[in-house]
């Protein structure tokens, strides 16, 4: 594969203008010859292997007869944003630890995210993490201080301090002071804890 081919195209027209084009009964060849352009660039882009520079995809819509507006209309829609009021944040409990949901789980599987506040009494252990799974973790220690067990390593944290590490083996936070620790905890692509 060429890094043209591997790297991700935002924008995927190629399937609205095949539909289009073989509804209309014309071939690659015919569109190709009335845009100027080569058979295997129309091709490309019908596959979303390119992304069409401006002139050619206008020349491509020319040719098609079709409106821009209808190429870009999903690109037009609203994106959502997600706000949790700080007293309606859902949350689960693990024995005595607290997790409350910062961030719900979307669809987007590339890039799907949860996040906790996560509040750990003293003496108290995770058990969450104790047999690894896909991803990666990021922690940012608000108050407190834990000790991290990782593979076969241990390493203590502190109020600021901030960690992230591969989850695809086991991780445990143990509470080590005498106050309730609370701490951020993002994981990446969600494991949907909280359902």
């Amino acid at each position: 594969m060429t890094p043209s081919q591997t790297k991700r195209i935002p924008y995927h027209f190629g399937e609205k203008l095949r539909k289009i084009r073989e509804h209309k009964g014309y071939t690659l060849k015919i569109v190709a010859q009335r845009a100027g352009v080569s058979e295997s660039l129309v091709s490309q882009i019908e596959r979303n292997h390119v992304s069409p520079a401006i002139d050619t995809l206008l020349m491509l819509a020319d040719v098609l007869d079709i409106n821009l507006e209808y190429l870009f209309e999903e690109y037009r829609k609203e994106r959502p944003v997600q706000i949790i009021r700080k007293d309606e944040r859902p949350s689960v409990n693990e024995g005595e630890i607290v997790y409350e949901e910062l961030a719900k789980p979307t669809s987007d599987k590339d890039n799907s995210i949860e996040s906790y506040m996560v509040k750990i009494p003293a003496g108290s252990h995770t058990l969450k993490g104790s047999y690894g799974h896909v991803g990666r973790e990021l922690g940012y220690i608000l108050q407190g201080k834990v000790k991290l067990s990782y593979e076969k390593k241990e390493y203590i944290l502190e109020t600021g301090d901030s960690v992230s590490f591969s989850a695809g083996v086991p991780h445990i936070l143990e509470n080590i002071g005498n106050d309730e620790v609370q701490a951020i905890w993002v994981v990446t692509p969600a494991q949907r804890f909280a359902k």
